[in-house]
């Protein structure tokens, strides 16, 4: 059994879908855009577009791209069942979502679930969200929804499927299959340096990596040692969704050239500067020319321009197989590409890596390595300290255990 209205391109859809579509979703699936054709009539221009354009900004881009495929694919099974997606009656809905729980993958052998109960929270989420935006009750409100959204989750209780954690060494094999140094993989190789080591030892998300510019880094020195390290200023994360926190992570220098993020962006920066004053072919007589011995720390002599930093430059940007740079920042799902790419090369299965397994590969290696759970908190910005045992337990489920004082 497939999937078929997630699937379906938004030009296969019905007409009356379509219509619907260019309504609700032109920019925004969470803005009712004709109820702001009366706020045109009776505001100006100016004062109208000011309020459309704070009320399109209420949610990030990833959770509006998420709603728009779930009615999208909404809208498409009430025409297809002649039933009335806005206002829905909760007990279409309840049928949708029961039916969305029975399929399955196809192309998976044994076939797998298409949708996890969260999934299906979510579109049911969407759905309500869209009616709220049209001043309609919700329909997910009614016990006939809620009960079935309870059940598939008792049906379908089992263990979240989590990524596994990169450790040091795994991180070490994965830095092993970047390309050579020389042009034109060189640029990828600098670039992905950086992105797996700031990801690993800034415990960072995969959004806020491809979120990252120039100016949200800082070149310090520790006063205690004085060593280079990083410091990087977050802006809006998933848990601080106005930025009104202003999270920031410190990433020392490595006690392995290889290993030190300092080092990376350092190497990164030299290339990115060079690009910017000589384009493509200083970048290739850069990376053809034998640099220092790799053994040796490349952070102690940086020194960033100024007029990088003050420019708003996506740190990490793509890079085109010829090794030209793009204007445009890797996105969330080509960071976590990425991991599961090295992971293949590897020789490791990438169904179990992503994008989270940096950040989760932190949690794990601090614990090991005796950091507690208010340090590995800290710089990972968790609130919750379950969140972080669970991390822990992972690293040495025997500490502070009472099994190892039975005396077995």
């Amino acid at each position: 059994m497939t999937d078929h209205p997630t699937t379906l391109p938004e030009d296969r859809l019905p007409a009356p879908v379509q219509t619907a579509l260019r309504h609700r979703t032109d920019r925004s699936v969470l803005v009712d855009h004709r109820a702001l054709a009366t706020v045109r009539a009776r505001f100006d221009t100016e004062q109208a577009d000011a309020l459309t354009r704070y009320l399109e900004a209420s949610q990030s881009p990833n959770t509006l791209r998420a709603y728009r495929t779930d009615w999208v694919a909404w809208s498409a099974w009430c025409t297809r069942e002649n039933r009335q997606a806005l206002p829905a009656d909760p007990v279409d809905l309840a049928v949708y979502l029961a039916l969305a729980a029975d399929t399955r993958r196809d192309g998976t052998d044994p076939p797998r679930w298409a949708f996890s109960p969260a999934t299906l929270d979510r579109k049911a989420a969407a759905i309500a969200a869209v009616h709220a935006a049209n001043g309609l009750p919700s329909p997910t409100r009614a016990d006939v929804v809620r009960l079935t959204l309870r059940g598939i989750r008792r049906a379908r209780r089992a263990r979240p499927a989590r990524k596994r954690p990169i450790l040091l060494h795994t991180l070490e094999a994965l830095l092993a299959e970047r390309p050579p140094a020389t042009w034109p993989g060189g640029v990828t190789r600098r670039r992905d340096a950086l992105l797996l080591l700031v990801g690993f030892a800034g415990a960072l998300r995969r959004s806020e990596l491809a979120a990252l510019t120039f100016a949200d880094i800082a070149t310090e020195t520790d006063p205690a040692t004085g060593e280079p390290l990083l410091i990087v200023h977050l802006g809006v994360t998933k848990t601080d969704t106005t930025a009104t926190a202003h999270h920031q992570v410190v990433l020392p220098r490595g006690a392995r050239p290889h290993t030190c993020p300092v080092c990376a962006f350092a190497d990164w920066t030299e290339l990115v500067e060079t690009h910017r004053r000589g384009g493509q072919d200083a970048v290739r007589t850069l990376l053809d020319t034998p640099g220092p011995d790799d053994r040796v720390h490349r952070c102690h002599r940086f020194t960033p321009a100024t007029a990088l930093h003050d420019l708003a430059t996506p740190l990490l940007p793509a890079v085109n197989r010829h090794g030209g740079l793009a204007d445009r920042p890797l996105s969330g799902r080509a960071v976590s590409e990425l991991v599961k790419r090295y992971a293949l090369r590897a020789g490791l299965d990438p169904d179990l890596f992503g994008g989270h397994s940096l950040r989760a590969g932190f949690a794990t290696q601090a614990a090991l390595g005796g950091a507690g759970d208010r340090e590995i908190m800290r710089q990972g910005r968790w609130s919750n300290p379950r969140t972080v045992h669970r991390y822990i337990r992972v690293a040495n489920p025997l500490d502070d255990n009472a099994v190892t004082r039975l005396g077995l």
